[in-house]
């Protein structure tokens, strides 16, 4: 008789166990091809920059062996650490092995590119490869060792089939790596029909690649109906393979007689309903059909119709489960369905938002920075707003490395409008803040950064550098430029020596035939009358008439007077 697990019906932290040791009843898993997806595509693969996802597997493994305490020695010396069986008490130690082997297969990956023009680059290359199969393996012995679910058990070997494939590959051992390619295109495509719609076209275009490698190696070996029925391969893989894929599809269609199970950041979400469910295809689907459209606008477009599905989504999680929401402080299934749902919604519009400003970037065009500015704000605004969805350490440090990287944009930006406006101290505080957000992102949260993200800071760093100079020099030839405009305005003037002894300056005038010291002679002022009286009223006066007190002396006085006038001029006679 056999048992059929579920692995949504165990809890991590489940505390009631049968048997003795609490390791044995706990299912482990790892979604392998899940998760390497999922980081190529954001960490470099997407344009063939396998140095970069190197990289990034050397920073994930770090971090899973300080989360997990299992370091390799100190900072002075280096202690060899495998995984072992004992160890795992957790999903993530099997992710180290899986990461050892995807660092080695990139490495070998970016040394066949080079090594067309480096033909000494082939002997690293293969030697990388076998240590990314010895990895494969280790994970394999690792899975199998532990109780693991079936699913786990069949990627471990598809991708230990594919990792020998390749190495036989550059072997030129064309049989084997037929026989070892085969093997993984058929559980890949066993796995895409066992598995949830959500996740089979991981599986399916997995399956799809390997089949060029496949008909290289069907060519070398000379056998052409190798490559005719690859399905027929089923009856030659082993028992215990068969057993398993057996197993996953009655564990498949228990899970999905009803509704599909939705988990994010290591937590249930609970039950979803079908049209959770098929917005979370349609927004795996958006994923790979954005890397085929060709044009921004086609994009932005896309982005748009996905982001009203996904208000339409939230709105009937609400009205469904109404009840159990009405309770803030409960954490439970239903509010984590909603972070997860309002998480889609808001990275996606954060990505329309980054292909706007590709898209202004890419106009002809000249566009204010003030457009940047806006766009930018729009950025870390919903960013913000990511950080209040979950409480998670890890969720909310990456969520504050990328705020303070598109807060170095935003300051950028906005030092270039001040600088249009002649405002250069301003521009110049302003680069400053923004060289000081870009150094803390790139040295305090690098890790938690994308790639992307990264070297764009790292060419903006570069750019402000410049731009301070810039702006440094210019505001210095504005001041120069004022002193010599003051200058000439004080030399044109009029003003004497004597009248402007307060003010320094050279006036080569001085020194010749007619220095203009002071004005010969000075000009005439007004000054105001102090008479002692003002006689006003004298014309307004009638004198009395004293006639009658000076009597015939007034009399004579008069008539002698006028009689010696009349007398002489003859007048007064008729």
């Amino acid at each position: 008789m056999v048992v059929l697990v579920k692995n949504s019906d165990i809890d991590d932290n489940e505390s009631e166990n049968d048997g003795a040791n609490p390791k044995e009843a706990r299912v482990y898993s790892l979604e392998i091809q899940k998760i390497i997806k999922a980081a190529q595509w954001q960490h470099g693969l997407r344009h063939g920059d396998y140095q970069r996802y190197r990289g990034y597997c050397s920073r994930r493994l770090r971090r899973l062996r300080k989360v997990l305490k299992v370091p390799q020695g100190d900072r002075r010396h280096f202690k060899r650490k495998d995984i072992t069986p004992t160890m795992v008490n957790d999903d993530k130690f099997l992710q180290i092995p899986l990461m050892m082997a995807e660092r080695a297969w990139s490495y070998a990956s970016q040394l066949k590119m080079e090594s067309n023009t480096e033909p000494r680059k082939k002997f690293h290359l293969i030697s990388r490869l076998r240590k990314a199969a010895v990895y494969s393996l280790q994970l394999q012995e690792l899975i199998e060792s532990i109780n693991s679910d079936a699913r786990t058990k069949l990627e471990a070997q598809a991708y230990v089939a594919w990792m020998q494939g390749s190495l036989q590959l550059e072997l030129q051992l064309w049989k084997e790596a037929m026989t070892n390619l085969k093997k993984a295109q058929v559980v890949y495509g066993e796995l895409a029909l066992a598995v949830s719609p959500l996740e089979q076209m991981i599986y399916k275009s997995r399956a799809e690649e390997l089949a060029p490698s496949i008909r290289y190696c069907a060519y070398n070996v000379g056998d052409s109906s190798a490559i005719d029925d690859l399905m027929q391969m089923r009856g030659q893989l082993s028992s215990e393979l068969l057993m398993n894929l057996d197993t996953l599809i009655v564990q498949t269609r228990e899970t999905q007689t009803n509704v599909e199970e939705i988990n994010w950041r290591g937590k249930s979400c609970g039950v979803a309903p079908a049209r959770v469910t098929g917005l979370l295809l349609a927004d795996y689907q958006l994923t790979l059909t954005l890397e085929k459209t060709p044009t921004l606008q086609a994009k932005i477009g896309l982005l748009e119709a996905h982001l009203i599905d996904c208000k339409d989504a939230i709105s009937v999680v609400r009205e469904l489960y109404k009840n159990e929401l009405k309770n803030k402080d409960d954490k439970s299934s239903a509010h984590h369905l909603i972070a997860y749902l309002q998480y889609i919604r808001l990275s996606r519009t954060l990505e329309r938002n980054l292909i706007l400003i590709q898209k202004i970037g890419e106009e002809s065009v000249k566009v204010k920075p003030q457009n940047y500015v806006k766009l930018y704000e729009a950025v870390i605004h919903n960013l913000l707003q990511m950080l209040k969805l979950l409480d998670d350490e890890e969720f909310q440090r990456e969520h504050e490395a990328k705020i303070k990287g598109y807060s170095a944009f935003r300051c950028y930006y906005m030092a270039q409008s001040t600088e249009n406006l002649q405002m250069w101290r301003e521009a110049l505080a302003l680069y400053d803040r923004a060289l000081e957000h870009a150094r803390n992102a790139l040295s305090k949260n690098s890790s938690y950064l994308p790639e992307e993200l990264k070297t764009a800071l790292n060419k903006l760093e570069r750019s402000i550098e410049g731009a301070q100079c810039a702006v440094h020099a210019q505001s210095v030839l504005q001041e120069e430029q004022k002193n010599e405009s003051a200058a000439i305005k004080q030399t044109k003037s009029k003003k004497p020596l004597y009248d402007r002894l307060h003010e320094y300056r050279e006036d080569s005038s001085l020194l010749s035939k007619q220095p203009n010291v002071f004005t010969l002679p000075p000009p005439m002022k007004s000054i105001p009358c102090k008479p002692l009286f003002f006689d006003l009223a004298s014309n307004m006066i009638e004198f009395p008439d004293l006639s009658d007190k000076l009597g015939d002396q007034g009399k004579k006085g008069q008539a002698g007077l006028t009689g010696f006038v009349k007398g002489l001029w003859e007048w007064g006679y008729k």
